[in-house]
């Protein structure tokens, strides 16, 4: 691999306990990167996804499928790294915690040694055990790659608690200093057809979708505020998303 170091970010998600909203947070972070021209390979490692609701299906088949559970299978942020990407969204599966544990205790050194830094994206809900998933791959992978918490709002009075208070989660945070935003709770009728039909909150702001009930006018406000505000928290933590 070429030696010379060139600043560069791989952006993954901690990919524990599913259905917690890890691929509708890289399909906004990849529409925040377009929005800003800033370029970006995206990668779809959720071997275990459905067709429907993968990055894939957002992205019209056009993302890169990789199958980690091989020997190689995370030698993909190498390859691509190497053939010009400064920037990866990668999008982990559930079940991916020792595969990329093991990854990073073979490969993070050479890795880093070339100017990449990585950033590990934890979705936590008010269930507790979406907040242990996280914290179990941060004890594995340590201070080899930054945080960024986000905490999803899975209902309209969204209790973070747990996130707040475990003793556990209080010593990650103190120990290893993450960076936490928030994405708010999002009307089944505005996100249940979005993922059924793979369509993004850009385009059913701007009526760029063939769904009727997408189009509908207090939808496409519903959109274009959600879009606005989640925008405005990738803004604060936009240090973790650059090389």
């Amino acid at each position: 691999m070429n030696t010379q170091t060139k600043n560069k970010r791989v952006v993954f998600t901690m990919g524990g306990k599913g259905g917690v909203g890890k691929t509708g947070l890289m399909v906004a972070l990849a529409e925040w990167f377009e929005a800003h021209e800033i370029p970006f390979t995206l990668l779809d490692l959720d071997t275990e996804n459905k067709a429907r609701g993968s990055l894939k299906h957002f992205f019209n088949g056009s993302v890169a499928k990789v199958n980690i559970h091989t020997p190689a299978g995370l030698d993909a942020f190498v390859d691509h790294l190497e053939s010009g990407a400064a920037i990866i969204l990668a999008d982990m599966g559930a079940g991916s915690g020792q595969v990329a544990s093991d990854w990073f205790d073979a490969m993070y050194d050479d890795v880093s040694a070339t100017g990449a830094r990585f950033t590990a994206v934890g979705v936590v809900t008010p269930d507790p055990a979406s907040v242990e998933s996280v914290l179990a791959w941060a004890n594995r992978l340590q201070e080899r790659t930054q945080y960024l918490i986000v905490q999803n709002a899975t209902s309209p009075q969204a209790d973070f608690s747990y996130w707040d208070s475990a003793e556990q989660a209080i010593r990650f945070r103190e120990a290893l200093s993450p960076s936490v935003i928030r994405m708010e709770f999002r009307l089944a009728e505005l996100e249940n057809p979005a993922r059924q039909h793979g369509v993004r909150l850009g385009q059913v702001a701007t009526r760029q979708n063939a769904v009727n009930e997408l189009k509908r006018a207090s939808i496409v406000m519903r959109a274009e505020s959600y879009r606005r505000r989640l925008f405005s928290e990738f803004d604060r933590a936009k240090e973790m998303f650059l090389p």
